[in-house]
C-alpha cells in the first residue's frame, strides 16, 4: 500500500528538476507511505519523465522496494494497492518461464505486463493505482481497479502530464491555482461528493475506476481506455436460488481469505450491520483464533449501535476495541479530516470513520471493512424508491403531486437533526419524479435540480450535471440492476470508496473491502433480482447464505449506518464559524452563491426553525474547503 505520483515534461528547454518536485509531491502523501520512497527519472531529447511512491509496508517487507524494473531496465513501475490473486498470477508465469527477483505483488504486475502489455490488466484481482514507463516504446501506462478503491488524478495541460494519488500532491507543484469547475461544483452541490471522472478543478481529472490512460510521450497524445473485463459467463440461467445460496458462501468466505493475507496485523471494522458483521464472522472462522475488532459509539443514544457489534464480537469471541465519540473529538480533528480531501467533501461519516481508523492503527495495519455489501447485494433503502415511484406516479396526478409536496415540506420539516420518519418521508416526496429522474434525484443528497438555481449565480450553475452518467448507464434508470451499476460508477467511487480511503491513509491504515470482489459483483450482476431484493427484504441472498451463524432475527435488525449529528454540532459547536461563511462581503467576494438563498437557509438552521442539515452541512464543508484553498492564510 503506498501513494504515487508522476511528471512527464514535453519540452525540450527550461526543464525543471523533476527529482525536486517528485519530493514535494512525495512529502504531501507521506502519511500513505511513511516506511520508505522511491525514485525513477529519465530523460530524452524530446521528455523526461519521473516518477515516485511512497511505501506502506505490507507484504514482502524486505524486497518490496520500489519502483521495480525489467531486467534490462527498459521497463518500470511505482503501484499503490494490493493484487489479491498474485500469487496465483505469479505460479502461472513461474510455469512459462518466467524468473521474478522480490516476493511482491508489483513485480507480477510489471512481469504480466512484459508478457501480455495492457492485456494483463484484467487478470488483477484487487484494489490499485500503478503506473508503467516502458521505454521501448516511449508510452506510459496509468491504471486503475475495476471499483476504484485507489484513487489516481491527473493534469493535462500545455507541456506537463502529471498524475498524483491525491490531488493535493499536484497542486502543490503547478505554477497556479486552478478555477473551480462549474460542473465539478454543482455535482457537489447536488450529491454532497464529486464522482470520477470529474473534480472540484478545471484541467484536473480523476481516472474513472476500470480504467487505463495511455500517453504517447512522443506526440504527447492522451487515450482513455475502458479496461476490458476477462468474465465468464458461469451463471446457469436456470441456478436455484438454493444453489445461489451456496455459491454466495464460497464466494465470499474465499473473498475474505485473499483479502486477510498481509505479514503485518490485521482485524477489522465491526459496525455491528449485516456486511461488517459477516466479513469478521468469516475472517475469525477462517483464521480458526482470536481476531481483532474495532468500533465506534457515539454520545448521542440515538446514533449509537456498539450495542450490535457486541453481540457479534461475544458470539466470535473477538478481542474487541470500542470507543465513544463526543463532539471534543470532532473539534480536535474536524480541519485535519475535511481538508484531507483536498476537494469539498461532506460526507459526515467521515468523521467517526476516520476516528475508528485512528483507533484502529494503533493495533493493526490492515483492517477489512463491510464496504460494497450494500452496492453488491441489494442492501440499501434507496432501492425500494423503484417501486415506491411507480405505485405512486401511477395514481397521483403530476400537477396533484407538486401541490401536496410543497405543502409536505412544511408538514414534514424538522427542527433538530433526528432524521426519523418525517425527515424520510420528506425525502421521498422530494425525489418522486415523472420523467424517469428519481433516482438521480434519491442520491442527490444536498440539493434538488430546482433548488441549485436559488442557490447558485448562474454563470455557476451546470443544466443537465448527470448526463456523462446516465450516457454510461441509461437515462431511465428503473430497475435494481441500473441502480446498482449507478451507485457503482458514482456514489461507490465518489462517496464511500473516497471517504475509507482517505481516512484510513490519513491515520497509514490500510483498509480492504471483501465485498468489493469483481467475480463477486459479475455473479450477482447475473441473478434474477428477486434473489438480491425479495419484496421488501434488502439483501435476502447474502443474509440467507450466512443466518445459521447468527441468532435468530440478528442479520434483519435495521442499521443507522455512521450517521453524525452534524446538525446539531452546527447549531452549537461550530455556528461561529458557520456564521463567518456567510458574511456578505465574503460571499460576494466569491461571486458563486445567491446571497439571500444561502443566508435564510443558515440562518433557519441556527435559528431552529427549520432543520437544513444536509444542505447547511453541504455548505459548511464547501466553505472551509474554499477559505483554506483560495483565501490568504494567516
Amino acid at each position: 500500500m503506498c501513494g504515487i505520483n508522476g511528471i512527464i515534461q514535453f519540452r525540450r528547454e527550461k526543464r525543471t528538476d523533476l527529482s525536486k518536485h517528485l519530493s514535494k509531491m512525495n512529502m504531501e502523501i507521506f502519511h500513505r507511505g511513511p516506511d520508505e520512497d522511491g525514485f525513477f527519472i529519465h530523460e530524452t531529447e524530446d521528455y523526461q519523465i519521473g516518477m515516485a511512491m511512497r511505501r506502506l509496508s505490507i507484504i514482502d517487507l524486505n524486497t518490496g522496494k520500489q519502483p521495480i524494473y525489467s531486467d534490462d531496465g527498459s521497463v518500470c513501475i511505482v503501484f499503490n494497492g494490493e493484487i489479491y490473486n498474485y500469487k496465483v498470477l505469479k505460479n502461472n508465469l513461474t510455469e512459462q518461464g518466467v524468473k521474478f527477483s522480490t516476493t511482491s505483488d508489483t513485480e507480477v504486475i510489471l512481469r504480466l505486463y512484459e508478457r501480455y502489455g495492457t492485456d494483463a490488466f484484467p487478470k488483477l484481482d484487487g484494489m490499485f493505482a500503478f503506473s508503467i514507463y516502458d521505454s521501448n516504446i516511449e508510452k506510459l501506462f496509468i491504471a486503475r481497479d475495476f471499483f476504484g478503491e485507489k484513487p489516481l488524478y491527473y493534469f493535462h495541460k500545455k507541456d506537463n502530464f502529471i498524475w498524483a494519488s491525491e490531488l493535493k500532491s499536484i497542486t502543490k507543484i503547478i505554477s497556479e491555482k486552478p478555477s473551480i469547475s462549474v460542473h465539478g461544483l454543482n455535482l457537489y452541490f447536488r450529491l454532497t461528493y464529486i464522482p470520477a471522472p470529474f473534480t472540484i478543478y478545471e484541467d484536473i481529472n480523476k481516472l474513472e475506476a476500470n480504467h487505463y490512460l495511455e500517453i504517447d510521450c512522443k506526440t504527447h497524445t492522451v487515450n482513455d481506455h475502458e479496461i476490458v473485463q476477462e468474465f465468464k459467463n458461469e451463471v446457469d440461467p436456470s441456478l436455484s436460488f438454493k444453489e445461489a445460496v451456496k455459491k454466495t458462501h464460497e464466494l465470499v468466505n474465499k473473498s475474505v481469505l485473499s483479502r486477510s493475507m498481509a505479514d503485518v496485523p490485521l482485524g477489522t471494522f465491526l459496525s455491528g450491520g449485516v456486511d461488517s458483521s459477516i466479513v469478521s464472522l468469516a475472517l475469525a472462522r477462517e483464521k480458526g483464533g482470536k481476531i481483532d475488532t474495532f468500533s465506534v459509539g457515539f454520545e448521542k443514544k440515538s446514533f449509537d449501535e456498539t450495542d450490535k457489534s457486541r453481540t457479534v464480537a461475544k458470539l466470535i469471541n473477538s478481542n474487541h476495541h470500542e470507543f465513544v465519540i463526543s463532539v471534543k473529538d470532532l473539534k480536535q480533528n474536524i480541519d485535519n479530516i475535511l481538508l484531507n480531501f483536498d476537494e469539498p467533501f461532506a460526507d459526515s461519516s467521515s468523521l467517526p470513520t476516520y476516528l475508528v481508523a485512528h483507533k484502529t492503527r494503533q493495533n493493526v495495519k490492515v483492517a477489512l471493512t463491510g464496504d460494497g455489501g450494500d452496492e453488491v447485494f441489494g442492501g440499501y433503502n434507496k432501492y425500494y424508491i423503484s417501486k415506491l415511484n411507480q405505485r405512486y406516479s401511477s395514481v397521483v396526478p403530476r400537477g396533484m403531486h407538486y401541490r401536496f409536496r410543497s405543502l409536505s415540506n412544511s408538514l414534514f420539516s424538522t427542527k433538530d437533526d433526528k432524521r426519523g420518519i418525517r425527515f424520510k418521508i420528506k425525502r421521498l416526496l422530494n425525489a418522486i419524479n415523472y420523467e424517469g429522474d428519481f433516482y438521480y434525484n434519491i442520491i442527490s443528497l444536498a440539493y434538488q435540480e430546482e433548488e441549485m438555481k436559488a442557490l447558485l449565480k448562474p454563470s455557476m450553475q451546470s443544466p443537465g450535471v448527470f448526463n456523462y452518467y446516465k450516457d454510461s448507464v441509461g437515462h431511465k434508470a428503473n430497475s435494481l440492476t441500473d441502480f446498482r451499476n449507478i451507485d457503482k460508477i458514482m456514489s461507490l467511487e465518489g462517496d464511500m470508496l473516497v471517504k475509507v480511503d482517505r481516512t484510513s491513509m490519513l491515520t497509514s491504515l490500510e483498509s480492504r473491502a471483501p465485498f468489493l470482489n469483481k467475480e463477486l459483483w459479475n455473479f450477482t450482476m447475473q441473478l434474477p433480482e428477486d434473489y438480491l431484493m425479495k419484496g421488501w427484504d434488502k439483501k435476502y441472498l447474502l443474509k440467507e447464505s450466512f443466518k445459521q451463524y447468527f441468532p435468530k432475527g440478528f442479520l434483519d435488525k435495521s442499521k443507522k449506518g455512521f450517521g453524525v449529528p452534524v446538525g446539531d454540532w452546527l447549531r452549537d459547536d461550530f455556528s461561529a464559524e458557520l456564521k463567518s461563511y456567510i458574511e456578505k462581503d465574503f460571499l460576494n467576494q466569491q461571486n458563486i452563491f445567491n446571497v439571500e438563498e444561502i443566508t435564510s437557509l443558515v440562518k433557519n438552521h441556527l435559528s431552529g426553525k427549520i432543520d437544513n442539515t444536509f444542505r447547511v452541512w453541504t455548505f459548511y464543508c464547501f466553505q472551509k474547503w474554499y477559505k483554506n484553498t483560495y483565501l490568504p492564510q494567516t
